[in-house]
Parts: C-alpha cells; structure tokens; sequence
C-alpha cells in the first residue's frame, strides 16, 4: 500500500542533515509542525511551520520539556490510516 505523507513533525537538537530531509519533505507538499528552535530553523529556511502549540491548543511547559505531549499530536503518530474507526476519530477530534 502506498502512502502520500501529508503532515511531519519535526523537533531535533541537532540541526545537522536536517535541510536535506526537509528539501525532500517540502518537494513532496509535506506540512511542517514544529517545536521552539526547530521551528525557527525551518523557518529561517524560508519554510513554512506550524507551531506545535497551534495544534494542540496548549503552550510548551516545564521549561520547553513538555511540548508535544498531547493527544492531538500522538493522535496523528498513532493514527493507523488503513483503520476506519481511526480515521473516524482523527476526523472528529481534527488530528493532523
């Protein structure tokens, strides 16, 4: 089975090798989200990034440790797309 990726979730320390696989992912009209200074990465790449916040409706806490701990953010990994009581959900709860 084929699957076209739609949305990546990309928060790394290191940048390094990093504008690579974002070249690749921008060619193929993938969505960024992103934490903090990856964001600010890829936007200073001339991407365009949603801010992980923005997707989960919920600010980063414990001093930038606790960020993409959320159901919506988990809910697009976990999200098995063959699954259609999944897709159900991920419609219903708007999961990216």
């Amino acid at each position: 089975m084929s699957r076209k990726i739609q949305t990546a979730l990309v928060s790394v320390y290191h940048k390094e090798g990093l504008e690579e696989i974002l070249y690749e992912l921008d060619r193929l009209q993938v969505t960024f989200i992103s934490t903090g200074g990856t964001r600010d990465f890829i936007q200073s790449l001339g991407y365009e990034c949603k801010a992980v916040e923005e997707v989960s409706g919920y600010p980063s806490i414990l001093g930038g440790r606790v960020k993409t701990l959320h159901p919506k953010v988990f809910g697009g990994i976990l999200y098995r797309r063959e699954n259609e009581a999944d897709r159900k959900q991920v419609k219903a709860y708007d999961i990216p």
